[in-house]
Formats: C-alpha cells, sequence, structure tokens
C-alpha cells in the first residue's frame, strides 16, 4: 500500500517523529507480536487501532509471558520513539527504554569472582538459569554446576533451588551472566 498516498496525514505525522522522541498514548489491543498505542498526538491509523506500535522486546527489561503481564488494553504508557516502519506507516516505540536496565546497574556493582546468592527459574539441557537480582537471570552451564558427571541439571539442582554461585563473566553488551555452582564450592 503506497500510504503517502492514502493516507497523507498519517505519513505527514510520523515523518515529523524524531528518535528518542517520548510518545504517550493509550494501549488499544494486545497480539502475541506486540501491543498498538493510540498516539495523543496522532491521527487514526486506517488499518490498525493504532499509530504506536511496541514489540515485545521493547516491552519491559525484565522476563515475561504475555504482553498482558506489562500492559493492559485501556492502559496509557509513554515510551521513547525508535522508528517510522514505513511498510506499515507505524511508529516503533520502546517502554522499556523509559526504564533504568537493571543489568547495567547490577553490573555496576558486581565484580568476576564475587559470590552471590540466587534461586533456579529455569532448566535446559545445558545447565540451568539462577534469578541473583530483581530482573537479573545468569546461566550455569551443566560443566559449572557441579563437580561430579550429571547426565542433566535435574540430577543437580530444581526449579526454586537455592543456590551460592560464583559470577564468572559479565557481558554487558549481550547482557548476558555466566555463573558457577562448582566455584562456589556447592556439591
Amino acid at each position: 500500500m503506497d500510504w503517502r498516498a492514502e493516507s497523507p496525514e498519517l505519513w505527514a505525522f510520523l515523518e515529523s517523529l524524531r528518535g528518542g522522541e517520548i510518545l504517550s498514548g493509550t494501549v488499544t489491543a494486545i497480539e502475541r507480536f506486540g501491543v498498538f498505542v493510540a498516539l495523543d498526538d496522532g491521527p487514526e491509523h486506517p488499518l490498525y487501532p493504532g499509530v504506536g506500535f511496541i514489540s515485545i522486546p521493547e516491552l519491559s527489561w525484565r522476563r515475561f509471558e504475555a504482553a498482558s503481564d506489562i500492559v493492559h488494553v485501556g492502559q496509557r504508557v509513554s515510551g521513547e520513539f525508535l522508528q517510522f516502519d514505513e511498510w506499515n506507516a507505524e511508529a516503533r516505540l520502546s517502554l522499556r527504554a523509559t526504564q533504568p536496565d537493571p543489568f547495567r546497574a547490577f553490573a555496576a556493582c558486581t565484580v568476576v569472582g564475587q559470590e552471590i546468592h540466587g534461586h533456579v527459574t529455569k532448566l535446559v539441557p545445558f545447565g540451568v538459569f539462577v534469578q541473583v537480582s530483581e530482573g537479573i537471570e545468569g546461566l550455569i552451564h551443566l560443566r559449572d554446576l557441579t563437580s561430579t558427571p550429571a547426565a542433566a541439571p535435574g540430577d543437580i539442582v530444581q526449579i526454586g533451588d537455592e543456590v551460592t554461585v560464583v559470577v564468572t563473566q559479565i557481558d554487558q553488551e549481550n547482557r548476558r551472566l555466566s555463573l558457577s555452582r562448582q566455584a562456589a564450592g556447592q556439591p
């Protein structure tokens, strides 16, 4: 569709937006792929329930199961304008960009080699995820889970178990935290 010709008011509005600008509006629809927002200062979209759109990863820094865990229809939100999606004639927004990144705060006060406590949140074939702070999870690879060989992480720990771990790597760029239970002297 040629949005420029079909909806010149919408096109002009979207072209006027600048990266980093904060836009406010009301959540109009929640889909499995993202959230539509009717922007306060924007025109109506001819096809979609809102000119603003927030993709699932841009909703929050913390882990969640469904977009409805973060927002609900009718809720007022403010998000940072990321880009003009010319294909869909939408303003792509980020809610998480308006919130402090908990990983950066955690990394600022944590060092490699530091012993910390957490609880097991997920078992995967290659290891376990451990929540060490609100919104911060790290991975313990199976090889770092115990000093004795194990076929599966469930042979050593279960979801909800409290564990003591040592931080082995903090990758701020990729927001990854590597942990070792073995280095903490855990059997």
